[in-house]
């Protein structure tokens, strides 16, 4: 019987920091046989990338790394620099979780390709184009020949996610690691991000090590499954036995924060509300991005309407570039519109001034989906959530300091924590900041933009708790904008599904969810992976059996 692609025998990481070793990852022990995936779940801090870096002897400098590697038998742990040049990209291959900070920005992308080849292999440039042109074909990146000579910045998400995996492809590696590969993509590119997966490791028979948070993308590819908490490997077992039969608490805490489509109970708005004024009413709203130098002016999104009563929240869903977050910023004023009637509040906004837009967005607040990059980072969060407060003249000095430490509260986080930067908090912890901030001028209309999209199954299921609990209690009418169907379907009333910039359904949950009439939100619904492996394999073979 022939060795394991993977064997990783005791292995343990410690990092040197502020004079103190900190364990990362302790004594981990796991095979990957040729032709088979190993996922690796677990929360933020679990350990789980570490793990892998070490295995691509990638780790910082400040890192201790004891145990064994063995990649087709050969030890590799400690190995010298030029042992491992070889290694990686030809035996083991590395999808990282975000490719447009991993792919080289000032190169294309067929050059990568190129250059990954011809440092493993005697090839020529027009051989090693030839190649990089047949690999982007694989991964189904339209129009190969003009795409391999375009930049990482001119994809879409889904594209570079591609191109990074024909990338890491191109050496036929008998390992592939992939880190989060599909996270924050459509459900739509990721059913195909994780059929071209499973296509190429039947071609190949290579092993696949894949490390992702999202429970359905490892019912959908994982043949074994390994669960870390804090560094430690708490249970390991066949698919099978991790979803149907967990027997730690941790797994099974972790598997019942999975939000499941059509397993809550459906929200619906008292009769006062839905007789009320709407609070956000877009008539035939038409959104275009002006003319930029060479880029000629395009039409974001056209015709929409949709109406949101208070205390409602209506979920918007679509894929990437189909309009939600044009939708969602005009809604607040962040973009002007082109044509139609856009009314806040029951003032029309659509021709605003700058300063009647400023008093319009007291009654408005807007939840970001990177919460990292829209919190100052030289800011205390405390000034961030009181900023707002202080701008508009409602509070100062100690009402100011006492309003931001209730805000805090509010979500869930310490007083203590209004002195310390957004880089010292978490994921989750940054959004609940974000979450203050946009509720500090008690709105009438909160917006928010895939607030959920990077954060672990168990911190997004108490987030949606406490977004559930604060809107009970506050009413504000939301527009929840998401890729992920089974939030929309805890969190909404009504759901709003938009293709290539116009509204093409709208209805209650169980109108949207379980009896679509328009074909792409069908298609949208059949591409949602779900956390059991033995349905999602009949899902995944109609939907295939439908194309």
């Amino acid at each position: 019987m022939s060795s394991p692609v993977l064997s990783v025998s005791d292995l343990s990481v410690e990092f040197w920091v502020d004079g103190v070793w900190y364990p990362a990852a302790n004594h981990i022990n796991c095979e990957v046989e040729a032709g088979q995936t190993l996922a690796i779940v677990g929360e933020s801090g679990s350990g789980k990338s570490t793990v892998a870096m070490a295995i691509m002897s990638l780790l910082a400098s400040n890192a201790r790394v004891t145990g064994s590697v063995k990649v087709k038998g050969e030890e590799v742990l400690g190995a010298p620099i030029q042992k491992l040049q070889k290694y990686r990209g030809k035996e083991v291959s590395y999808i990282f979780q975000e490719p447009m900070t991993a792919l080289n920005p000032v190169y294309t992308i067929g050059f990568q390709i190129m250059e990954t080849l011809r440092n493993h292999f005697d090839m020529g440039p027009s051989e090693a184009k030839a190649r990089a042109i047949e690999l982007i074909s694989l991964v189904e990146i339209p129009d190969p020949e003009r795409s391999v000579d375009k930049y990482p910045h001119q994809l879409s998400g889904g594209q570079r996610q591609r191109a990074m995996i024909a990338q890491a492809l191109a050496c036929d590696p008998a390992l592939l690691i992939a880190d989060e590969p599909t996270t924050a993509l459509d459900v739509t590119v990721q059913a195909e991000i994780l059929d071209l997966m499973r296509g190429l490791r039947s071609r190949l028979n290579s092993g696949i090590l894949l490390i992702t948070h999202d429970m359905g993308v490892v019912a959908d590819m994982a043949d074994e499954i390994m669960v870390m908490q804090s560094g430690n490997m708490v249970e390991h077992g066949t698919a099978d036995q991790i979803f149907n039969r967990p027997n730690h608490p941790y797994t099974q805490q972790l598997l019942a924060s999975v939000p499941k489509l059509g397993s809550t109970t459906m929200r619906v708005l008292d009769a006062s509300q839905a007789a009320a004024k709407p609070v956000l009413k877009l008539s035939n709203v038409t959104i275009e991005y002006p003319k930029r130098g060479r880029i000629p002016a395009f039409v974001a999104v056209e015709d929409f309407s949709l109406e949101i009563f208070p205390g409602e929240i209506v979920g918007l869903v679509g894929e990437s570039g189909s309009g939600k977050t044009t939708v969602g910023r005009a809604s607040i004023g962040l973009l002007p519109i082109k044509s139609g009637r856009l009314e806040v509040v029951g003032q029309d906004i659509s021709g605003a001034t700058n300063k009647e837009l400023r008093q319009i967005r007291r009654n408005t607040g807007i939840v970001f989906q990177d919460p990292a990059s829209s919190l100052n980072p030289r800011l205390p969060i405390g000034e961030s959530i009181g900023e707002p407060l202080y701008l508009a003249g409602i509070a100062k000095d100690k009402e100011l300091d006492k309003m931001v430490e209730d805000l805090l509260a509010s979500v869930e986080l310490p007083r203590s924590y209004r002195n310390r930067y957004p880089h010292e908090l978490s994921g989750g912890q940054r959004q609940r900041v974000g979450i203050a901030r946009a509720l500090a001028l008690t709105p009438d209309i909160l917006i928010a933009d895939e607030p959920t999209s990077a954060l672990d199954v168990s911190v997004q299921a108490r987030f949606l708790e406490l977004l559930q609990d604060l809107q009970s209690k506050l009413k504000f009418a939301c527009l929840f904008i998401s890729h992920d169907l089974g939030v929309v379907d805890i969190l909404s009333h009504r759901i709003a599904v938009m293709q290539n910039g116009r509204l093409v359904e709208v209805g209650n949950r169980d109108q949207i969810l379980k009896n679509p009439q328009d074909p792409y939100t069908q298609r949208l619904l059949s591409a949602v992976p779900v956390p059991d492996p033995a349905e999602q394999k009949i899902r995944r073979e109609a939907r295939l059996a439908s194309k």
